[in-house]
């Protein structure tokens, strides 16, 4: 019996390591997505504005069609303007000479150039003109030269503050995730985070496993009172395990984020995706840190208190409750140590902290919902769509599962206890 629970121990030990290590790096390729995606460096980035405005120049230009209304239009003003210049040519060749070779200026002018045929060509003229306009290379060319004054216009505004932070931020998570561009490092992340969420919850329902098998075990030897003390003491271990995992693994997600932005701007679709608005994702041991490091002695006094009740009184009583079982009747007697084992459980917070935290996950659920459902918006020329991904995490599932087994240690105890419970 030892050497088989000491094999689930062992196996419930490798489970909860591997939770642990995998709630670790879930939360940190959330908090890189998250500053990758931040909306700060996206839809609030002048930068990112510039670059869509820029391919929305560059794309106009280069593909402009004329309609034939618009072809017509043209044609009469550069007729027009053509027109103009030839009036004030004939004005300027009509002027009364000066000097001798101005005389032989208008006589040959007079001679050589007839306005009137010239006059009569103006209409071929100006379609001749329009042609070069529409053609694909001198488009092109108009095209660099839209772009190269509106860079120029770029550079002549004040640069964006939180350019150079985008900049050595990508640069970094370029290298870490081994990417060339923004689209791969997302695709990269959001394939991660899929896989680590499928192995937490599998290692989860492995340490689900090895607490029912020893539940089991109990049931089975309800009647083998000899067996009782060791299988208590390797069931405390199987306990201390679930406590170590439940407080430093993830426990509650806030993400919330804009989901979409589609918006039409000189004819051309502009589009933001997934801008993360806030994400936060914190263990009883992470929440416990934040609190005692805040200046504010209100929140030291709450972390504190978090500390005693919800993880000292627990691990006092399951380390009191073995003293009890192992020791002699005059230890095991000891007024603290019965305590601890019998009557401490009013003061630990461990299921109130389990209450609180899914009372707060339903608040925090109900109320993102409905504040990010007044971001929404589907109309022709704007759409919002927002996202709410506020989860509990597996680290929470261990937790509640250490309360419960813990409730249920302690009536064994007073079961199979040698000495005197009250």
């Amino acid at each position: 019996m030892i050497l088989g629970l000491l094999m689930l121990l062992s196996c419930e030990g490798y489970f909860g390591l591997q939770l642990h290590q995998l709630s670790a790096k879930q939360e940190q390729t959330k908090a890189d997505h998250s500053s990758v995606n931040s909306i700060t460096l996206g839809l609030l980035s002048v930068d990112q504005w510039q670059d869509k405005v820029a391919a929305i120049v560059n794309h106009q230009v280069k593909h402009f069609k004329l309609s034939a209304k618009q072809k017509r239009q043209l044609q009469t003003e550069v007729e027009e303007v053509i027109y103009a210049l030839i009036t004030k040519a004939e004005a300027m060749a009509n002027q009364k000479p000066q000097s001798l070779k101005g005389k032989i200026r208008k006589f040959a002018v007079k001679t050589f150039v007839k306005t009137d045929r010239i006059k009569a060509r103006v209409p071929q003229f100006a379609k001749t003109i329009i042609a070069k306009v529409d053609n694909p290379q001198q488009k092109n060319q108009l095209s660099n030269l839209a772009m190269a004054k509106f860079k120029e216009a770029q550079h002549s505004k004040t640069i964006d503050s939180t350019l150079q932070v985008k900049y050595t931020l990508l640069d970094g998570m370029y290298k870490k995730y081994q990417v060339n561009n923004v689209n791969e490092l997302n695709h990269k992340l959001a394939k991660d985070l899929e896989d680590v969420n499928i192995l937490m919850y599998r290692y989860c329902f492995g340490m689900l496993a090895c607490i029912l098998v020893v539940l089991t075990l109990w049931w089975v030897l309800r009647k083998r009172t000899a067996l009782h003390g060791t299988l208590f003491i390797l069931s405390l271990l199987f306990a201390f395990i679930l406590l170590a995992v439940g407080l430093s693994a993830s426990m509650i997600e806030v993400d919330c984020r804009i989901q979409t932005l589609d918006f039409v701007l000189l004819g051309e679709l502009v589009s933001f995706k997934d801008q993360v608005l806030f994400y936060e994702s914190k263990s009883i041991l992470g929440v416990v840190e934040v609190l005692i490091k805040q200046p504010a002695a209100d929140s030291i006094a709450v972390g504190i208190l978090i500390l005693t009740f919800s993880i000292l009184f627990p691990i006092t009583k399951l380390a009191s409750t073995g003293i009890h079982l192992l020791s002699k009747r005059k230890i095991a007697e000891n007024r603290i140590i019965k305590y601890f084992a019998f009557q401490s459980g009013k003061w630990s917070m461990a299921d109130v902290i389990v209450i609180a935290i899914l009372m707060v996950f339903i608040g925090l659920n109900g109320l993102l919902d409905s504040q990010l459902a007044l971001l929404n918006i589907k109309s022709d020329s704007l759409t919002i769509i927002t996202t709410n991904n506020t989860a509990l995490q597996p680290g929470y599932i261990i937790f509640i599962s250490f309360v419960l087994y813990g409730l249920v240690l302690s009536t064994i105890l007073k079961y199979i206890t040698s000495h005197d419970a009250h």
